[in-house]
């Protein structure tokens, strides 16, 4: 593509006399010109000769074309030629291939190979300017395990996406002071900025409104749904928003289950779009951590007795972390009548609706039932949850203990709670720690840990200070 030497000039022209009369149609060389364009065979026209000037035997020929005049042979003056040498450089690649292309001079090199006793070692060799400056052994079994069968090889192995969202529930999923367990919207990364959608969202509404008022009994519904909704602290009012600030707002419709009727569920339509997004397109919806249908049935079989059971509300169970919850916010009326100005709310708790609730609660009812089997005795009275590990131990450790746990020390209220305790740890323990103060002299407790009365009651007669006993802690669940 360099080779300027074939081109014909008017000199070259000049030189033939049969070819002078055409040097006037060729045009001078322009050693600054690149050549960008080759016209092959395919194109016929601009090939096919339209006047042609012959001259002697072994002289060149001119042509004309429909893009000009064009001299054919051999171009040289004087019949000779303007010498030109080309030089290439071979250079030697550390696979021993030659090759013009010049290698690189900054490159990490990896290697494998077996030592001694059998083991795979992967060896690092960084280079820059083609010196090593730094080797580090690195054990590599991927040699050894590459054909060892697992029970997960007929297991699809989980998506990116999936091992980001157990990722960020790893990370974030926590319980806060008052023990309620946050989880965060487990965003993608990256992920495009959701616009402000509340005329959308108020729109939704205002047909919602109109759908209600053509039917009362699903209007009654409707709202006895939300005014629960609100006195579970499930949702608050939505605090101002910035200018600037990221938020979306969720659009709400009831549904109606096959089998029941008569009971209505609030939706949040996470689905919605709003300029071509909504926000389930900007969360990951997480891996199906449900267990195995075959596995259930299997179960079923094992023994005489199976027992089924349903959680109430399970999303509803877990918090919304703080950050989060404007990307939860919607449109509903104030004191909940449907007469008065519409106001914005926010959820505390993860919705039916957003796409990685499901996983968001399985994760946590998993991480909670690995908490309670963590001990050796588990009793529930009404809305309390009882616990120990039944290991004898010093008052303050026990506070330690349950502590840690998100808990406090148990103490009874009324004869059942008691009566547990005193079956649980009465046969062979004798003793329990319980939440009074241990400063206190024997018999004569006024407060908990907490510095709260006690009411006297059956259960908060006796606390030991200086003996050896098992703790046990307690938990209320309040909202069921």
């Amino acid at each position: 593509m360099s080779n300027r030497c074939e081109i014909p000039t008017p000199e070259v022209a000049l030189a033939h006399s049969h070819l002078k009369r055409v040097a006037q149609f060729i045009p001078k060389l322009d050693p600054d010109a690149q050549i960008l364009l080759l016209l092959g065979r395919d194109m016929i026209r601009v090939h096919k000769a339209r006047q042609q000037i012959n001259g002697p035997h072994n002289a060149p020929f001119a042509q004309r074309l429909d893009l000009g005049w064009v001299i054919v042979g051999d171009v040289c003056i004087d019949k000779a030629h303007k010498p030109m040498v080309s030089v290439y450089k071979t250079n030697i690649l550390e696979n021993g291939r030659p090759s013009l292309l010049t290698p690189c001079q900054s490159h990490i090199k990896v290697k494998e190979k077996l030592s001694h006793g059998g083991e795979h070692k992967s060896v690092v060799f960084p280079h820059s300017f083609n010196h090593a400056t730094h080797c580090m052994l690195v054990e590599d079994e991927l040699g050894l395990k590459v054909f060892e069968r697992t029970k997960n090889d007929n297991k699809p192995a989980m998506s990116f996406e999936d091992e980001n969202f157990l990722k960020i529930m790893q990370a974030e999923f926590h319980q806060d002071e008052q023990k309620n367990w946050v989880a965060p919207l487990p965003f993608k990364s990256p992920r495009p900025l959701l616009p402000n959608n509340r005329e959308h969202a108020l729109s939704r509404l205002n047909s919602l409104r109109r759908t209600l008022s053509r039917n009362p009994e699903m209007k009654e519904q409707f709202s006895a749904f939300m005014e629960k909704l609100f006195q579970n602290h499930h949702a608050e009012r939505g605090t101002p928003i910035h200018e600037d600030e990221e938020c979306w707002y969720l659009p709400i419709f009831g549904v109606y289950h096959p089998q029941k009727p008569g009971q209505i569920r609030v939706v949040f339509d996470s689905s919605a779009q709003h300029h071509g997004i909504s926000l389930n397109n900007v969360l990951l919806s997480g891996p199906d951590l449900n267990n195995s249908l075959l596995g259930v049935l299997l179960r079923f079989r094992k023994d005489l007795v199976a027992i089924m059971a349903d959680i109430q509300q399970m999303f509803y169970g877990f918090l919304v972390k703080e950050h989060h919850r404007n990307y939860l916010r919607f449109l509903w009326y104030s004191n909940n009548d449907l007469n008065k100005e519409v106001v914005e709310y926010r959820m505390r708790v993860h919705v039916f609706g957003n796409s990685p609730s499901p996983a968001v609660a399985i994760y946590g009812l998993r991480l909670a039932a690995q908490q309670a089997t963590n001990y050796d005795f588990v009793r529930r009275v009404g809305q309390k949850y009882f616990v120990s590990y039944k290991e004898r131990d010093s008052f303050s450790r026990a506070v330690e203990f349950c502590s840690q746990r998100g808990l406090e020390l148990a103490l009874p209220q009324n004869e059942e709670e008691n009566s547990v305790l005193t079956q649980a740890f009465g046969d062979v323990y004798k003793t329990a720690w319980i939440n009074v103060n241990n400063q206190k002299a024997e018999g004569n407790f006024e407060t908990d840990m907490n510095n709260r009365p006690l009411n006297g009651e059956e259960g908060s007669q006796t606390n030991p200070s200086r003996i050896q006993a098992a703790p046990c802690c307690q938990k209320t669940v309040f909202g069921e």
